[in-house]
């Protein structure tokens, strides 16, 4: 795993709905906006799924996942890609069904995705377009 830069966890911080893309382990790309997702550490992100459905059997088949984080005030960018874990019971599932209860208590609470962060990119137009940043 490896650190987000401060600039890139407070880019995703601010920004709703965030979207998340998966692949099935055939290779067919899916991208989802998602409402509930938060930044647990510096090498950790936590998702909760409520209504998934193709990215949570992608997830299963495959469980990479690329994030788009996007300021829309200063045009920076980035892409976030990580492996993930699916958690139907223990600590992390417990504490997305609070943050979720805190926000919305009748939204579906099926599992927290949990995101170990592998590489963060720079998405910016310009020379270093997709350039590796950690």
């Amino acid at each position: 795993m490896v650190k987000m830069p401060d600039e890139v966890i407070q880019t995703l911080k601010k920004q709703n709905p965030v979207p998340v893309a998966t692949a099935s382990q055939n290779g067919i790309p899916n991208v989802a906006l998602v409402g509930f997702l938060k930044v647990m550490n510096e090498e950790t992100i936590m998702i909760a799924d409520n209504f998934f459905n193709k990215t949570e059997t992608n997830l299963k088949e495959n469980p990479e996942i690329a994030i788009v984080a996007y300021d829309g005030y200063t045009k920076k960018s980035y892409q976030i890609k990580g492996h993930t874990e699916i958690k139907t019971s223990g600590p992390e599932y417990t504490a997305m069904v609070e943050w979720v209860n805190s926000v919305m208590p009748d939204m579906p609470k099926k599992a927290a995705v949990i995101v170990h962060v592998d590489g963060v990119y720079n998405s910016q137009p310009g020379p270093d377009a997709g350039k590796k940043i950690v």
